[in-house]
């Protein structure tokens, strides 16, 4: 008995062996980009492997004085998948992991800025602490509504690569909303997620300014149909701001939703962390598209991002314009007419 389960492990570890080959060879033969793989790596494990040396080197423990005078290291950064799929890490403040971000950035070659821009989700409907009435930002650092305002528009003036903030605030901070709008919404995308309508409200109001944003997250429900997308997309157009086409809680491994955002015409897709397999074959789909528009030759590229700053007053002005000149009579011209004029302007130029 003992020979045959020493068998049976032997055939299971040359099975798992001749499946790490075939990976390989598939790795190898399809040229799955080296980035994307190291990246998925740096997601994956709480302690990456450092496959190609681009990886920032873990930072060394500080020592600082407790309470009572005694020393005690600085924690090391750990962290744990969200659901998202997202490595969420302890840090010590807000830019630790901006910081991070920079310094992988810099070992891959590649500019923040140029190359690669940020989009921050804040979740400002997480953050808040209904008993003390504040936003938690860190551990135990609290600020009200008016301070979170200035950390914003902080963390922009010191990292412009960032052009995007996702629900800074929770809905019910319309004041705030606004605030953080006339701040920074000439710089930035000020993006409302969780804190907008659903698409079902928005259509039937048609109204996208509440919370104050430009621009909104989309969702394909089982409430959604491709009509009310296509209505919704174009609405968003036609006032002057992105959309964000977000996937959906308890997503499958279904690609669609790349083709259906491609085809919408969105500004951005949200898709979550590089993790799990429901994620990371949207973004396959995703590169593939990108293949098969350069080889067509119709892959269209925005080098620069444009931040359409709505002002409500001007708006409103230019519209009683266009109301005015609707409501002035409009005076009859016919053929003959005009035929007689010009001639008469020829025969006294002559």
């Amino acid at each position: 008995m003992e020979e045959e389960g020493g068998g049976r492990s032997c055939g299971t570890t040359r099975e798992l062996q001749k499946l790490k080959q075939q990976a390989m060879e598939y790795y190898r033969e399809n040229d799955v980009p080296r980035r994307l793989e190291e990246l998925l790596n740096s997601t994956f494990y709480l302690q990456p492997a450092d496959v190609y040396g681009h990886l920032p080197s873990p930072p060394k423990a500080e020592t600082k004085k407790g309470h009572d005078g005694s020393k005690r290291g600085q924690q090391q950064i750990t962290g744990k998948m969200s659901h998202l799929g997202c490595l969420t890490i302890n840090c010590d403040s807000i830019e630790q992991p901006l910081l991070l971000i920079q310094e992988i950035c810099a070992n891959l070659g590649l500019e923040l800025g140029t190359n690669l821009h940020l989009a921050i989700n804040c979740a400002g409907h997480e953050l808040m602490d209904y008993n003390k009435g504040k936003y938690e930002v860190i551990m135990g650092t609290y600020k009200n509504a008016a301070e979170m305002v200035d950390l914003y528009v902080d963390l922009i003036n010191k990292y412009p690569s960032i052009i995007a903030l996702i629900d800074p605030f929770r809905k019910e901070d319309s004041e705030q909303w606004d605030s953080i709008y006339h701040a920074l919404g000439s710089r930035c995308y000020i993006i409302a997620g969780t804190a907008s309508k659903s698409i079902s409200k928005l259509l039937e109001q048609g109204n996208i300014s509440i919370p104050k944003s430009n621009g909104l997250i989309i969702k394909h429900t089982n409430q959604t149909t491709m009509s009310d997308l296509v209505e919704i997309t174009n609405l968003i157009d036609s006032k002057k701001h992105i959309t964000v086409f977000g996937s959906t809680e308890g997503e499958s491994s279904d690609d669609s939703l790349v083709d259906l955002a491609v085809g919408l015409g969105v500004r951005f897709i949200k898709l979550g962390g590089l993790s799990r397999g429901e994620r990371v074959t949207k973004y396959n789909r995703l590169l593939t598209i990108e293949e098969e528009l350069v080889q067509n030759g119709t892959l269209g590229f925005k080098e620069e991002h444009t931040f359409f700053y709505f002002n409500e007053e001007a708006e409103k002005a230019a519209e009683a314009l266009e109301a005015a000149a609707a409501r002035e009579p409009l005076v009859p011209t016919f053929p003959t007419q005009g035929v007689e004029e010009s001639a008469e302007t020829g025969a006294s130029s002559g």
